[in-house]
């Protein structure tokens, strides 16, 4: 094993990730577990979301895991079957 880093910080520095970078990651992370999260509530499967939607059940697994980005339609298509929109809100500082 090695032991180029000592510390979390150490690693992180060397990742080199702008705040913009951060910002995209956290975003997506964030809508990943709130899509996930809709969907088992609504107590739908990724096979009827899937059958609701149009999108293949591999390309909402590959989204769900993290795998893949959806584009902005195949987002919106599966926000509506589960109910949910998308808005844009002001930053808390």
């Amino acid at each position: 094993m090695s032991e180029k880093f000592k510390t979390w910080n150490e690693f992180e520095e060397e990742l080199n990730i702008t705040p913009a970078e951060e910002a995209r990651i956290n975003f997506e992370t964030k809508l990943l577990k709130a899509t996930i999260e809709a969907r088992k509530k609504a107590n739908i499967t990724q096979e009827e979301l899937s059958r609701k939607t149009g999108i293949k059940q591999s390309a909402i697994a590959r989204f769900e895991s993290g795998k893949q980005s959806p584009n902005t339609d195949t987002l919106f298509k599966i926000l509506e079957a589960l109910g949910c929109t998308l808005e844009i809100v002001p930053i808390k500082k």
